[in-house]
């Protein structure tokens, strides 16, 4: 048994190898994060008899990389859950906190937890991309949001009230109605300068060209509130090249967001609980893959509360003495990222208000309780994630098991 121990940081890694009884085949050593580097240390890993585990800590993005590398060289990597490590206790009387001693902890870690390990392997690359185009999507959708604020604040320079006119989803190329029309009709003036016959035909044949439905209302609605309007910026080059300016960045930002929200369902299709998680009632293709994201692998949870903890939606405690608490505000800690998507399916379920879903009639009664808007909604979080540990686990548990080298040539 060789354990290596790994502690990870920027640019480079301490590596620690023991065996049981104490024995010390490499010191603390600094690895840098170079190709010639890590390929030195993965042939010394290869060299030595008998069979070899690596661990490190699940943090950050720094693991990553190496973790992918070692896992690719076919030797056995682990990434371990930080609090485990952090709450292991060794027989070392003192507990420095420097990178040599983190590699010794990891490396005993690994020795004391040998059965117990999962190796890293295709499907933690899967989730690992997955997670970071769900961090890209919502620094784009900020960036959309931002985009959007500012191109309805120029318009009611010029156009106010244009950007309620239509209420069209956006397609898929990131395009919407409104965006496109504001486009074309920038000023009030480019309406109401025709006359009401003129614009209908000029709108027709604009949703023509844009593959928009045609309707003679509308443009008679849009025409009639258009011709009462206030502009406060003149019809002219400049106004034009400000909102048109504005139109291509949120235009960009939003190409940016459908194209991510597309590729994030696909790889979310390729992990093996994603029909069960889409079954799910409020969870569509977009939050689907966003709640797949943030909660990773269910199976690293040991139970339920310890999903629940993750997301910070558990109830909390404050028990002294004889003293008992009854009600304690949630924890707020853990992923404020799973968090944000479990309100945003807490959301979905409130307005559409299926009755036979038993989130739903679990929040309607906290909610008819009269409790605040807060509280239900975190009970329901934490009775929704409640029932997906349970649904996934069980599915999980049914599939037949994949080595990672036969997913590599099922092309997984």
């Amino acid at each position: 048994m060789n354990a290596v121990g790994i502690d990870v940081s920027k640019g480079k890694s301490t590596v620690t190898i023991r065996r049981p009884g104490d024995v010390v085949l490499m010191p603390p050593r600094d690895i840098p994060h170079t190709k010639s580097a890590i390929n030195e240390l993965i042939k010394q890993i290869q060299s030595l008899d008998g069979e070899t585990k690596a661990c490190m800590e699940h943090t950050g993005r720094y693991y990553e990389p190496l973790a992918a590398w070692l896992s690719d060289a076919g030797i056995f990597v682990s990434a371990v859950n930080p609090v485990l490590i952090r709450d292991f206790a060794d027989d070392s009387l003192r507990s420095p906190k420097t990178d040599k001693a983190d590699s010794k902890k990891i490396a005993r870690y690994t020795l004391d937890h040998w059965a117990k390990l999962k190796q890293y392997g295709i499907m933690d690359k899967t989730r690992n991309q997955l997670k970071t185009m769900n961090r890209q999507f919502g620094f784009y959708m900020a960036q959309k949001t931002a985009m959007k604020n500012n191109l309805i604040a120029l318009l009611d320079q010029t156009y106010p009230g244009a950007n309620d006119f239509f209420d069209s989803p956006a397609r898929s190329d990131g395009s919407q109605k409104w965006v496109d029309f504001v486009h074309t009709y920038w000023h009030v003036d480019c309406v109401r300068s025709r006359s009401p016959e003129a614009f209908k035909k000029h709108y027709q044949n604009w949703c023509k060209r844009k593959g928009y439905n045609f309707s003679a209302q509308k443009a008679e609605n849009i025409y009639h509130a258009s011709s009462d309007l206030i502009a406060v910026f003149p019809k002219d080059d400049n106004t034009k090249m400000l909102i048109w300016q504005a139109v291509a960045m949120l235009n960009t930002a939003s190409r940016t967001v459908e194209s991510l929200r597309l590729e994030m369902d696909k790889a979310a299709s390729a992990l093996p609980e994603y029909p069960v998680v889409l079954a799910m009632d409020g969870v569509g293709p977009t939050l689907g893959p966003q709640l797949m994201s943030e909660i990773g692998d269910v199976t690293r949870f040991t139970h339920r509360g310890a999903l629940t903890a993750f997301a910070g939606v558990d109830p909390g405690k404050d028990d002294s003495g004889q003293r008992i608490r009854k009600s304690v505000p949630t924890t707020k800690k853990g992923s404020p990222y799973l968090r944000k998507t479990l309100f945003q399916i807490m959301d979905g379920l409130i307005k559409r208000s299926p009755a036979d879903d038993p989130v739903y009639a679990f929040m309607d009664k906290k909610r008819a309780q009269g409790k605040p808007y807060y509280v239900y909604m975190t009970a329901g979080a934490n009775k929704f994630l409640r029932i997906y540990y349970g649904r996934v686990k069980e599915y999980l548990a049914s599939l037949p098991q994949t080595s990672d080298t036969e997913a590599e040539k099922d092309g997984i």
